[in-house]
């Protein structure tokens, strides 16, 4: 698939989000050949809806390409659905990357296959190499941008038909294409805000669709009841601000930090200091998907990211069977957070190559 040189007659869905990259995207693959579909997901977000279809619609004018406009709310539905689900078990989810397995490169494959399509392309900053049937993830020639990390559950299957024509470029770059080409969201900045949410204030979001009551902040060094928290799913492990407890209360004056959570007595434990029980040096992943295939080694060094804009960490890694993992990190982590998720990855002199990805279940 990757080798051939012959582009022509070649047809390629691209998935437009309104934004500059997937924009770029499209037209790069024009311009090498394709023949370019872009798809654009209606937005279940009704403050964005309108302004992201006009703006996708608007570039695929201009770049002389198809456009078509997709409603997969009912895929929505079950990344909303996993997103509410997790928080209410205290875990803090990543949405992004169930959405990109079950939406973006599931029912847009489909959709590709459906009219002919050899390819879905998107605006990701990720490479993918197809060798000998196996399907490699490696990260991006922009290393701040590199969006590998959200890509870690996607399967062989999905990958085999995926192009991702920014995996060369730096972001700068791309901008600079997008403002040749006047396109009018050259300039747009990136979103990091949670699709479905929007501007809407996270905390409110989730008030509106839990059933969580107020419950005790209880310091973890006395035992004592020192606040009231309004919701467990608001607070995350090593939050400082937004307590409502103040400073100076318990054994120091230092600020406080959230430490764990109780779901079963609805009590938010707090603590002061350095954040020292904060930090783990063994994790334990589970439902990992290994990219291409699980390596042969049941122990094997590598590197780890916990969170997306974490520095690739040294870890060991212990195969505990084929779909979950012991990592054993060389420096102590700070709050690893369960239901985020642990990608792995592997460094050589040119490449650095993703290894998949798994959610985290334990620390210690």
């Amino acid at each position: 698939m990757a080798g051939t040189n012959n582009k022509l007659n070649k047809k390629v869905v691209v998935g437009m989000s309104g934004g500059v990259d997937s924009s770029v995207a499209a037209y790069l693959l024009k311009q090498q050949g394709y023949e370019v579909v872009g798809l654009h997901m209606k937005s279940s977000n009704a403050e964005t809806a309108a302004g992201d279809e006009a703006s996708a619609r608007a570039v695929c004018e201009k770049l002389g390409i198809k456009f078509e406009v997709a409603n997969y709310e009912d895929q929505m539905e079950l990344v909303k659905n996993y997103f509410l689900s997790e928080y209410k078990q205290g875990k803090t989810p990543n949405p992004c990357v169930f959405c990109n397995k079950i939406v973006k490169f599931k029912p847009f494959i489909e959709y590709a296959d459906k009219i002919g399509a050899d390819y879905f392309a998107t605006g990701h900053y990720a490479k993918i190499v197809h060798d000998g049937g196996k399907h490699i993830l490696m990260t991006a020639a922009d290393e701040q941008k590199d969006q590998s990390y959200f890509l870690n559950q996607l399967s062989q299957s999905q990958l085999e038909k995926v192009l991702f024509p920014l995996g060369e470029l730096k972001k700068t770059e791309v901008r600079k294409i997008a403002e040749k080409l006047g396109l009018e969201n050259a300039e747009k900045k990136d979103s990091y805000d949670v699709c479905f949410i929007g501007s809407e204030k996270f905390k409110d979001y989730i008030a509106k669709l839990t059933d969580e009551k107020p419950g005790n902040i209880v310091d973890v060094a006395t035992g004592k009841i020192v606040g009231k928290h309004t919701g467990l799913s608001k607070y995350t492990l090593g939050q400082r601000k937004g307590l409502g407890i103040g400073g100076g209360a318990g054994a120091t004056l230092e600020a406080w930090f959230v430490s764990n959570k109780d779901l079963d007595t609805n009590t938010l434990f707090v603590e002061q200091g350095d954040g020292k029980s904060l930090f783990c040096s063994k994790v334990i992943v589970g439902e990992f998907n290994w990219i291409p295939t699980m390596p042969e080694e049941n122990e094997f060094e590598c590197l780890a990211k916990f969170r997306y804009r974490q520095a690739a960490q040294e870890v060991l890694v212990k195969k505990i069977d084929k779909n979950k993992i012991e990592i054993n990190c060389k420096q102590k982590q700070r709050s690893v957070t369960p239901g985020q998720f642990a990608v792995l990855y592997k460094k050589t002199e040119n490449e650095t190559y993703c290894f998949g990805g798994g959610k985290i279940e334990q620390t210690f």
